[in-house]
């Protein structure tokens, strides 16, 4: 057997575990509006099940609606009438041999629903533009901090009584356990904290006063559903802020709970105030909290457990052959591959979709926005007409032009269902945008997806890979159907003075290295001056910036937009906003830039010359700066074959940044889509778009047959 230690059984309380990978509490949000457990979400948490994780801790449901949903539509277990949902749920996941608990979670303060007022532990304004449960700013408003008001005794009384009822509805529903979630800053977690605890009564104060909270709870839902019914604890093991919990705490709360009969610790990170070392965006080395669980476990007997990037099978392996933990936790990388476990025992590691720690699809664009979870590199995640898809019973020669993402997705789903394709790009290298990983540090992890792609593709027979070629119309028109990926470039704002003299972003974060076998080493990165004014916004400019400036350039950025990045993943500019400034977020080992990045907001270049750009602000006030090299991120659809190939009649579709220059999850899910959707025969909507399959009545109407 691949991986003995990963792949043992393991008992806590009284269950027994298959093997040591769980799936660490994530809200699909995809619950429906009454917390009623959704088609959705029985198909999400199925596909895990079906992947091998042996103990699956499904998200964020919540004990009491009216006070506290954690996101727009997480599951709950306020009422009776919630068990049949919930059972339908656990057996969707039983049925593939995973054990299943449901994390409860009242959000508190951090509530998405309701907005005001919301339960807290203590008074406190919030100004936390990275949680769900931010400050909403119409246009044109500032923020001024979200005020909360503290629970009265009587409330929080009442709410340990709702949690146990509410653990009473999970054990009726067939789960194996629960899972108090009192980490990050939720309201169990505010009680709990030396920092977000205020309060003057037996619920704040001393550890034993904080602690109280908590421990009711494990002692009603025991008082409920007997002892022998596993409960769980997630809590950050370092809050990392000042006056905030430690390890050192840590090991006192994990002792107490212990002798409280609980079954098994969940170790976590952060308090909402330190997002960075909670959330760890790909600025985090792989592994990095094993520190607590490996100190935890040396006062405790229950197994411990701990998550946090945690993404390639060996090295999880190694950390519980080291005795670091007992357990490995998977969540994000759950999303990428619910298969990771399946594909590690047969030793297809190569194959695994490691998660690259965007936090696009599963927070900024799920959670943040208010809307169900995805995955940036899995367009299939929550999805069940991927796992649907079928082989084409009509193949089609396809064209695709341009290897970027996009194009890469769309070949490999249509090749998938059977159609053979042609993929054309015009340089050395397939990757397109997100090729500027390599240039940027903390980012190589953007890398793993890039190779996992590429080999996908470059493993399938009826894929044929034309690089360096640029096809012509006439060529195009051999084939059944094209699909345009041709990306985004850069390009220089009009009646803007001097334009000749501005670097396009492109030829300063190009690779150079020579020994990766994606890269031919005939690209040299432009050399810039001392002093660099990036002008422009959205990922060009924020990955330019921290290039240019990690190699020692003293960098200004110019951004016409009110906020800088405003578009870009929320918990990547948290960190960055600090390196702008020279200090570095929780947990990372400090590596300052040389100078400060000067951010100018609502301001734009009217001209540039030898060694000075001048600027205008939104007041129309001048202003001129003293700089080397200017370089340029706007950036827009890269469209004219696009046009001629409508103007030949040809039948093609548009995909990616060549729609609109966005992110990589929109990229990846509009080629996915195509390749998905599209066959030989299909009629193109007036949005030319393949429609795929049509219902039998319109196939007579417009077909005939």
């Amino acid at each position: 057997m691949n991986y003995p230690h990963l792949f043992e059984p393991i008992e806590i309380g009284n269950l027994l575990v298959p093997n040591r990978i769980f799936h660490a509490a994530t809200d699909a949000g995809s619950s429906h509006i009454n917390g009623e457990i959704s088609q959705r979400d029985t198909y999400h948490y199925g596909q895990i099940a079906k992947g091998g994780t042996g103990l699956i801790i499904t998200g964020a449901t919540t004990p009491e609606q009216s006070t506290g949903k954690p996101t727009v539509n997480c599951a709950a277990a306020d009422t009776d009438e919630d068990i049949p949902g919930l059972s339908r749920l656990a057996r969707s996941m039983h049925q593939y041999g995973a054990k299943a608990m449901v994390q409860l979670q009242h959000p508190g303060r951090q509530a998405s629903v309701p907005r005001y007022p919301v339960y807290s532990a203590s008074d406190v304004v919030m100004r936390m533009p990275w949680s769900q449960s931010h400050e909403i700013l119409y246009e044109n408003e500032e923020a001024k901090g979200k005020a909360v008001k503290q629970m009265g005794i009587e409330s929080v009384i009442e709410l340990v009584g709702l949690f146990s009822d509410a653990a009473w509805r999970v054990k009726q529903a067939g789960f194996d356990g629960v899972e108090l979630h009192a980490a990050h800053g939720y309201l169990i977690s505010q009680f709990m904290s030396p920092y977000l605890n205020r309060r003057t009564d037996r619920y704040g104060g001393s550890f034993e006063n904080r602690m109280r909270f908590v421990m009711e709870i494990v002692s009603s839902i025991q008082r409920k559903c007997g002892r022998d019914f596993p409960i769980l604890v997630r809590y950050s093991a370092d809050e990392w802020i000042e006056g905030g919990r430690t390890l050192e705490e840590s090991i006192l709360v994990a002792k107490a709970l212990e002798e409280a009969g609980v079954a098994a610790i969940d170790l976590s990170q952060c308090t909402q105030e330190s997002p960075g070392s909670g959330f760890s965006p790909m600025y985090y080395p792989e592994g990095w909290t094993m520190y607590a669980s490996e100190e935890v476990k040396k006062h405790v007997k229950v197994p411990v457990l701990n998550t946090h990037v945690l993404r390639d099978p060996a090295f999880c392996e190694k950390l519980l052959a080291e005795n670091k933990t007992d357990m490995v936790g998977l969540a994000r990388q759950l999303l990428a591959d619910p298969y990771w476990p399946l594909k590690a025992r047969y030793g297809h590691e190569k194959d695994i979709r490691k998660c690259i720690s965007c936090l696009t699809g599963c927070w900024q664009e799920a959670h943040m926005a208010k809307l169900e979870i995805g995955c940036a590199i899995n367009p299939a995640c929550g999805d069940p007409e991927f796992a649907q898809m079928k082989k084409t019973d009509s193949p089609a020669r396809i064209a695709i032009v341009g290897g970027g993402p996009a194009g890469m997705e769309a070949a490999r789903h249509a090749a998938l269902r059977g159609h053979c394709v042609t993929l054309f790009e015009k340089k050395a290298e397939l990757g397109g945008a997100i090729l500027g990983c390599c240039m940027v540090p903390g980012k190589e992890k953007m890398k793993w997806y890039a190779d996992w792609i590429r080999e996908q593709i470059k493993g399938m027979p009826n894929i044929e890979i034309h690089m360096n070629h640029a096809p012509t119309v006439e060529e195009l028109k051999a084939y059944d159907i094209v699909l345009n990926a041709t990306g985004a470039k850069s390009y220089v704002p009009e009646m803007l003075r001097g334009a000749e003299r501005i670097v396009p972003f492109e030829e300063v974060l190009a690779c150079p290295k020579v020994n990766c076998p994606h890269n031919p080493g005939n690209r040299k990165p432009r050399k810039l001056g001392e002093r660099v004014l990036v002008y422009g916004d959205h990922y060009a400019a924020v990955d330019t910036i921290q290039f240019l400036a990690s190699i020692g350039k003293q960098v200004t950025v110019v951004t016409r937009n009110a906020k800088f990045a405003e578009t870009v993943e929320t918990i990547h500019m948290y960190v960055l906003n600090k390196r702008f400034c020279q200090e570095e977020a929780e947990a990372l080992s400090p590596k300052p830039y040389k100078y400060p990045v000067e951010v100018i907001t609502d301001t734009s270049v009217l001209e540039v010359g030898e060694g000075y750009a001048i600027l205008q602000d939104g007041k129309f006030a001048l202003r001129r700066l003293e700089v080397d090299d200017v370089v340029t991120c706007f950036t827009r659809p890269d469209t004219a074959l696009l046009k001629e190939m409508m103007q030949a009649g040809i039948n093609v579709t548009n995909a990616g940044d060549a729609i609109e220059p966005r992110n990589l999850h929109h990229a990846v899910k509009s080629g996915a889509t195509f390749g998905k959707n599209v066959d030989r025969g299909a009629l193109y909507n007036p949005n030319h778009m393949p429609t795929g399959e049509l219902p039998l009545e319109v196939q007579r109407q417009l077909l005939g047959n």
